[in-house]
């Protein structure tokens, strides 16, 4: 198996013709939160757009609950990890993520998982299953800056190593950094992604267990898939 990584979403527009199958990976919250979703069961609806009234009608139209923003108190649940955990066997949730989201939606078509370090050896095992002898491309997902720019995000690199680990197979240049920076960052996870410019902001925030959460590493056996429009489960 070749194994490739690029950033983003243009970088799985650039890899969208050479790649048998991705892996998205944006610890920070969209993939974690899909992790935790689908290990209970539930079936999650990746939204790409900032519109709540568009989300409101994507629920209505896939009978499913709608997430909450993360700083909605609120709501029962939202792109913060911790809100998922008690969620129930098929849920439907319709998950709003620009990010993530529109990553996610930009590989459909091929076959593509959620990665994050909480089920990196599952989501690994399982791309082994399906690309064989092809090749596998890892994505990190990155921020935004607020000129709409890519900001390369250092959990979502570590994330992608943590998958990359996993893997047996030849190793692009940009894959073997991301997994070095894994195994540089492995035995002080939670350090690291809290002192991350995204970590930093989420303590900052009030939501210091969200990345704790995160940085659980393989912990989760689940390897979410999507499947035509929702992640869930693979087998």
């Amino acid at each position: 198996m070749q194994v490739i990584s690029e950033w983003g979403l243009s970088g799985v527009k650039a890899l969208i013709d050479s790649a048998d199958a991705f892996v998205v990976v944006d610890v920070l919250s969209f993939s974690t939160c899909v992790d935790v979703a689908c290990s209970n069961g539930a079936q999650v609806f990746p939204f790409p757009i900032h519109d709540r009234e568009a989300a409101q009608q994507e629920a209505l139209h896939r009978n499913a609950v709608l997430a909450g923003s993360r700083s909605d108190m609120t709501a029962r649940f939202s792109l913060s990890a911790p809100t998922l955990q008690s969620i129930q066997e098929g849920t439907r949730l319709v998950l709003p993520s620009p990010n993530g989201s529109h990553i996610s939606f930009a590989a459909k078509g091929k076959p593509v998982l959620a990665g994050c370090l909480r089920n990196a050896a599952a989501v690994a095992i399982e791309a082994m299953n399906i690309v064989g002898a092809g090749t596998l491309a890892v994505i990190p997902a990155g921020e935004r800056w607020q000129d709409g720019k890519l900001r390369p995000a250092v959990e979502d690199l570590i994330g992608a190593g943590a998958v990359i680990s996993a893997l047996t197979g030849s190793l692009s240049p940009e894959a073997m950094v991301a997994r070095d920076v894994f195994h540089a960052s492995q035995a002080d996870l939670v350090d690291r992604l809290m002192r991350s410019t995204s970590g930093t902001e989420l303590c900052e925030r009030g939501f210091p267990q969200d990345v704790e959460i995160a940085a659980a590493y393989n912990v989760s056996t689940c390897a979410p898939i999507l499947r035509r429009d929702f992640y869930t489960a693979a087998g």
